[in-house]
């Protein structure tokens, strides 16, 4: 927006207030919206996390039915440190 200098000082403060309100307004807006996204990463991230510790103790009970002598390294050896 074009500043409009025919304005008196006070009207440009006022004008410049309102688009600041807006501005702001606008950010309380947004910045809701970031907390319920991150919100629902949150819950995702976690859902994820169980899927995981559950696929691994079932790979590990698998592995664990192997005969001993079946020459597999542990599927730990082969996972990154949790």
């Amino acid at each position: 927006m074009e500043p409009n200098h025919s304005l008196f000082p006070i009207e440009q403060i006022a004008e410049r207030v309102e688009q600041l309100v807006l501005r702001h307004e606008a950010l309380i807006r947004s910045h809701s919206q970031l907390r319920e996204e991150a919100g629902a990463l949150l819950l995702e991230r976690d859902s994820l996390k169980s899927r995981l510790a559950a696929s691994r103790a079932r790979v590990e009970a698998l592995l664990g039915r192997l005969p001993e002598n079946s020459g597999l390294a542990p599927l730990s050896s082969f996972m990154p440190p949790q």
